[in-house]
């Protein structure tokens, strides 16, 4: 059954998104709108934490909420696999698998791998979808002790990193994401429906286990618009590292 503050939590999604709160404007105060769904103040501030974590909107003392986005966003403060992140913003998460086929590692997947050069790997060419639409096409590169595993799930798994750990226990912990931009290729405009040379954020990933053992790698292309990536940073602790686009 679904909690109460998840319940608010999503009409409150719903109505950022349909523009009733704009980005820029704030919501109205928590006394009102514990009085208009009938809580208390802590069933809304669980709400709340679950929309500041989508990055939708933002919070500081004395002040009321304030909308950030209109799309929820995936936070680098934390790991979750696209279907999760989707799930968390209400939206029906999908995807299939375009293509399949086994090689050899190249002399930079050994090295993000830690294989040794040569050694086998899996390629999967994978589409995912929000709400029946494509949203991102997937080139992942699974080391080889992994691929038997890839391979037996559905072409249609809605989540791989669930469906890893539900059928062979494989658990993925860590992750390096590196952001940049890139023109749409012939197959980025096929699946995901744009002009060839359109802009597409580009999220190059390597995911490892717990204990540092590399599972994946991949060049994940983003359809504009479709998703926001949030970054929150201080003088005492900054996440993100700018690098040339060679390093």
């Amino acid at each position: 059954m679904t909690r109460r503050h998840q319940q608010i939590a999503e009409e409150l999604r719903q109505a950022i998104a349909e523009g009733t709160y704009p980005v820029g404007s704030a919501l109205p105060s928590e006394s009102e709108l514990a009085l208009t769904h009938g809580v208390s103040r802590g069933t809304l501030r669980q709400a709340f934490g679950t929309l500041q974590s989508e990055g939708l909107i933002g919070s500081r003392q004395g002040a009321r909420r304030v909308v950030l986005a209109t799309t929820p966003s995936q936070s680098f403060t934390e790991l979750r696999s696209f279907a999760q992140w989707a799930r968390a913003g209400g939206r029906a998460p999908g995807g299939l698998v375009l293509s399949s086929a086994r090689g050899k590692a190249t002399e930079a997947q050994a090295a993000q791998l830690q294989l040794a050069p040569d050694d086998e790997v899996l390629h999967v060419l994978r589409v995912r979808t929000l709400d029946g639409e494509p949203v991102l096409l997937e080139r992942t590169v699974y080391a080889g002790w992994a691929a038997d595993a890839v391979e037996r799930l559905p072409d249609d798994c809605e989540s791989v990193t669930q469906s890893l750990y539900e059928a062979a226990g494989l658990v993925m912990c860590h992750g390096e994401h590196h952001l940049d931009a890139v023109a749409a290729g012939t197959t980025d405009a096929r699946e995901l429906g744009v002009r060839r040379g359109s802009p597409l954020l580009r999220v190059r990933r390597t995911t490892t286990t717990a204990d540092g053992r590399p599972v994946e790698t991949s060049d994940d292309r983003y359809k504009p618009g479709s998703v926001v990536f949030t970054v929150r940073n201080s003088v005492q602790a900054n996440p993100l590292v700018r690098t040339s686009p060679t390093a």
